[in-house]
């Protein structure tokens, strides 16, 4: 069939994301090639010292993410959206969504990016001699619940993004395991909750007052390519106000990112790994034994979509700030020549692609992209800050390559643990999101992680279309996931891979011997700034 017969005969595959920056709809056909697409571009806002995003903006950002996709499917194909063979929710890990009895949200929705569950999370890691980082949903129930908030009182349930959105659209209060595994630990011979600490947190007596049970108030655990309920008619007047699609539409477990980042990579089977780059950054390790101790705060243990353990050094900033300053580039020019018509992507390619003419000590300069805290190097909130050594080489190439390094900075802080300590091996790594869009990305990212790093022809759709893959391995019985990706998905993907370049590694760690020895410079801008 063509893609315009493919879909409307209901027979393409959907897969949604909601980044932190942008919610993303991807539709593939039976080669699980993207053939359409839509989006929304939002931002987190920082209310009360919490950042969120209102659920009037979730489900608005939703609803316009679908209808772009339906119009792009339109102007492509001429055919209206108004089934598909099955689809997936993915979305940021973590964060908090608690609701009543009467399914009314309780606070306003508490992200990942969030660091203000310090106290939870350092006495629940001890409790379970696990990590369990500020940003896992566990955290935030239980740091309420020592602040005494008020709602705690009137917990039900508890959802990520991923799992709320699902629910919304089919009425399962169900999530897929890698991003139940950012909620609670696994236990990852019974793929469910540990129940080992599920008793101890349920034992903690203010817990115990509440009666809240883990099983009952967070989702029920799924495996990738189980069932997960259907696209209720409600659920298909959610995501398509106009009343075109139809109902009864199979969901396959909603995802986290990091999950849907495997899937997009290939990175589900033991010795492999990925690296999504966007407005954060984390690198996963799928492990071939558990690692010798825990390292809170700097690595987690979650696992793939399919039930295996994953080491995963998260860092909540990446691309972030040099976005800004991309933009402000971009604000001179403007104001320069009226009527510019460099596109934006054009600022990113050449801007960055120019950064591969810098010195090797990067002339002296040093940023740190900490729009918000980073755990990894210690830091509770942050500052973008930018500075420079009197005799600097103050130059575009030199700013453009402390930025792009700046990026990498606490994700290489993590791995080098994996690496030099618990000498964990790596097969392979593949790179996904926007950092890999240009050649210089692939390059100072191989640099950074001293491996080889690939970058998929699909690269730059990630998460969404790494979701539209797994709802495509829920429609059948293809087996072993890994097997399913090997041979019916990534069989002719083409990829680019880049080796660490001597001069390049040499670069990096003169700009990272900067960057860990300044980070009192980050410390008094947050005290002081």
């Amino acid at each position: 069939m063509t893609n315009a017969e493919l879909i409307k005969s209901g027979n393409s595959v959907l897969g949604i994301e909601f980044g932190s920056t942008r919610i993303k709809a991807v539709l593939i056909n039976e080669k699980y090639e993207p053939i359409a697409g839509g989006s929304y571009t939002w931002e987190n806002t920082l209310d009360n010292g919490v950042w969120t995003y209102p659920l009037s903006q979730i489900h608005e950002g939703l609803q316009t993410c679908y209808k772009d996709l339906k119009a792009d499917v339109e102007k492509k194909y001429g055919v209206k959206l108004t089934k598909f063979k099955a689809g997936g929710i993915s979305a940021m890990m973590h964060g908090y969504l608690a609701f009543d009895k009467d399914d009314n949200l309780l606070v306003p929705f508490r992200t990942w990016r969030n660091t203000i569950t310090g106290q939870a999370s350092k006495e629940l890691s001890e409790m379970f001699n696990f990590p369990v980082p500020e940003r896992w949903s566990a955290s935030h129930l239980y740091q309420a619940i020592l602040n005494k908030e008020e709602h705690v009182s009137k917990i039900v349930n508890v959802y990520t993004l991923a799992a709320y959105i699902h629910w919304q659209l089919t009425g399962e209060k169900v999530i897929g395991i890698g991003d139940a595994s950012g909620m609670f630990p696994i236990d990852m011979n019974a793929k469910n909750y540990n129940p080992e600490f599920a008793a101890k947190f349920e034992a903690i007596p203010a817990v115990k007052e509440l009666g809240i049970k883990v099983n009952s108030v967070f989702p029920k655990v799924l495996m990738a390519g189980e069932a997960a309920g259907k696209l209720t008619e409600a659920g298909a007047k959610f995501l398509d106000p106009t009343g075109e699609l139809e109902a009864g539409i199979p969901f396959c477990p909603p995802e986290g990112d990091a999950g849907t980042g495997m899937a997009a990579t290939n990175s589900v089977k033991a010795k492999t790994g990925n690296i999504s780059a966007g407005t954060s950054v984390f690198s996963m390790v799928v492990l071939e034994k558990d690692l010798s101790k825990a390292y809170p705060g700097i690595i987690d243990v979650v696992t793939t979509p399919d039930g295996k353990p994953v080491a995963m050094v998260h860092c909540n900033n990446c691309t972030g700030e040099h976005n800004y300053w991309v933009n402000l580039f971009k604000e001179v020019v403007d104001t320069l020549v009226p009527g510019n018509t460099v596109s934006v992507g054009d600022y990113y390619n050449k801007l960055i692609m120019k950064s591969l003419e810098a010195d090797k000590n990067v002339g002296g300069l040093l940023a740190y992209n900490y729009l918000s805290g980073e755990t990894i190097t210690g830091f509770n909130s942050g500052r973008p800050l930018f500075a420079r050594a009197e005799n600097a080489n103050f130059t575009i190439a030199n700013f453009m390559r402390a930025q792009m390094f700046a990026s990498l900075g606490a994700l290489r802080a993590g791995m080098d643990i994996l690496y030099d300590q618990e000498k964990v091996p790596v097969e392979s790594m593949t790179g996904a999101g926007g950092y890999f869009k240009t050649e210089a990305g692939l390059k100072y990212m191989a640099a950074a992680m001293k491996t080889a790093v690939s970058a998929m022809e699909t690269a730059g759709e990630g998460g969404p279309w790494g979701m539209a893959v797994l709802a495509a391995y829920s429609t059948g019985n293809f087996g072993d996931l890994g097997a399913f990706l090997d041979k019916e998905v990534f069989g002719s993907c083409k990829k680019t891979t880049s080796n660490p370049e001597a001069d390049l590694v040499e670069s990096f760690n003169i700009f990272y011997k900067r960057y860990m020895a300044c980070l009192p410079a980050e410390k008094a801008a947050v005290e002081n700034l």
